[in-house]
């Protein structure tokens, strides 16, 4: 480590990135907090399956939109500004969808919470990565997906312990309200949390240099890393935006010599969406759901949520400790393989269930537990891998020119993707049933081995500055 990096004010920096990955919490809880709460959902606005679909994909419409322009508008008004918008309406989602009198009110604070979390989704990660050394750059930016898993738990042993304590998550709780509604609620707390955290740290040194406010960007640099490397990042930062020094914008995606799209840009795009098309959101949004409809009880169905998430959260702290020594590349070639095979197993699982008299669904013999293994090994390979590293890459990998506009369109893409997944579930579960659906995940998983290795550039210890595409 050179000495003037020495430096380093580690206390501070983790502090700020503990607040920015609130955002990762909140992203987490507000995709979570549905996953229990469908069948309140069906009985309060009298849904079918579509409505249901639609009431749950409804927050991904406001993330696509929230994502993409977030990342434009983080380079106009900041990072930091940008994350406080996002806790406003994170705040105003959780009040507006807990009391919702119809599905039409229920969906517009869905997608204003949907919002929130396409902002988070990308400017948590950016941030992060603007702020940290490069040494151990992928290990705070990986704290992320810890915090979006938590943030997933939370909700899962929030909506459990209404639902036990009400007598499930229909029935009447405090106040004379369903147990449902309390469920969003709740999420008012960590977003006021997050509010006010965010009043206490600094803008983005990077974003500063772009606006020409050298001297603020200089003062948080030094508070970072010392007056030394301050003054040097400060140069560094400025020779690598563009050469006619104008501001960030949309059409740089485009290489000049070219005229095509950059291949750093199809790069971030393909890493977003086969994130999404792997399928893990249908265990995060519809875990409850899946586990019931192959005969798990509601009170069970919510407990392995909660075992999925604690799981999640073990893997991320894997990842956290060795992604700056193995890599990001490694990482997610171990990932899309593990993952190809899991998914492939719980497909077979599903394959083998039957209808009894009654018409309930049960996997005969051991092939219950079977699904429950693979099933939670394919969470851990996701979470040891895409889960985090796709966020650690977003937020790296694009130079400093382009990374804004790169985040908004890969964050833009990987919204579509998470829609296009989570909205098509409940049919696909019933036609052509879920052992049909978990093979194609099972399918995209090993077409994703085959991408990273063709359109993957390492990016472990470089320095921001010199990402080139």
């Amino acid at each position: 480590m050179r000495t003037d990096e020495e430096a380093v004010n580690i206390r501070f920096i983790a502090t700020i990135v503990m607040v920015a990955t609130i955002g990762g919490f909140m992203f987490g809880y507000d995709s979570g907090v549905i996953n229990g709460t469908q069948k309140g959902l069906e009985a309060a606005f009298d849904l079918g399956r579509f409505g249901i679909g639609v009431n749950v994909g409804a927050i991904l419409v406001g993330s696509s939109i929230g994502a993409f322009s977030a990342g434009r508008l983080a380079d106009r008004i900041g990072r930091r500004s940008v994350m406080i918008l996002a806790a406003v309406l994170f705040v105003g989602s959780a009040l507006l969808a807990g009391a919702a009198p119809s599905s039409s009110v229920f969906i517009f604070a869905r997608i204003i919470g949907g919002l929130g979390v396409g902002a988070a989704s990308v400017i948590s990660p950016v941030y992060i990565s603007e702020v940290t050394p490069a040494a151990i750059r992928g290990r705070l930016s990986s704290v992320q997906q810890v915090m979006i898993i938590t943030g997933l738990t939370g909700a899962f042993v929030a909506n459990f312990f209404l639902a036990r304590y009400a007598g499930g998550s229909t029935a009447d709780f405090w106040l004379g309200e369903k147990a449902w509604r309390w469920m969003f609620w709740l999420q008012a707390i960590p977003a006021t949390i997050y509010f006010f955290a965010l009043l206490g740290i600094p803008e983005s040194p990077r974003y500063l240099v772009v606006k020409g406010r050298d001297a603020e960007a200089e003062a948080v640099l030094t508070r970072l890393f010392g007056p030394a490397t301050a003054a040097r990042k400060v140069g560094e930062i400025r020779a690598s935006l563009a050469g006619d020094h104008h501001k960030p914008k949309l059409s740089d995606l485009i290489s000049k010599a070219t005229g095509r799209i950059r291949p750093i840009v199809w790069a971030g795009i393909g890493l977003a969406v086969f994130q999404q098309l792997v399928g893990i959101n249908v265990v995060f949004y519809y875990g409850a759901t899946l586990w019931e409809a192959v005969g798990f009880s509601e009170d069970y169905a919510l407990q392995t949520n909660i075992l999925s998430g604690v799981l999640s959260i073990a893997a991320c702290l894997f990842t956290i400790a060795t992604v700056d020594r193995i890599g990001r590349k490694p990482l997610l070639l171990i990932g899309s393989a593990g993952m190809a095979v899991t998914l492939a197993t719980v497909a077979y699982a599903f394959s083998t269930a039957v209808t009894g008299a009654g018409g309930a669904v049960s996997l005969p013999g051991h092939n219950g537990l079977i699904a429950l293994v693979a099933a939670n090994l394919y969470v851990i390979f996701f979470n040891a891998s895409w889960g985090p590293i796709m966020w650690v890459m977003l937020g790296e990998m694009f130079p400093n020119q382009i990374r804004g506009s790169g985040l908004a369109v890969a964050g833009f893409a990987q919204w579509i993707a998470n829609a296009l997944i989570s909205v098509s579930f409940p049919s696909l579960a019933v036609s052509p049933g879920l052992s049909v659906t978990y093979f194609g995940y099972a399918f995209f998983a090993a077409v994703s081995f085959f991408f990273v290795r063709a359109m993957v550039t390492e990016t472990r210890g470089r320095e921001l500055e010199d990402m080139i595409g």
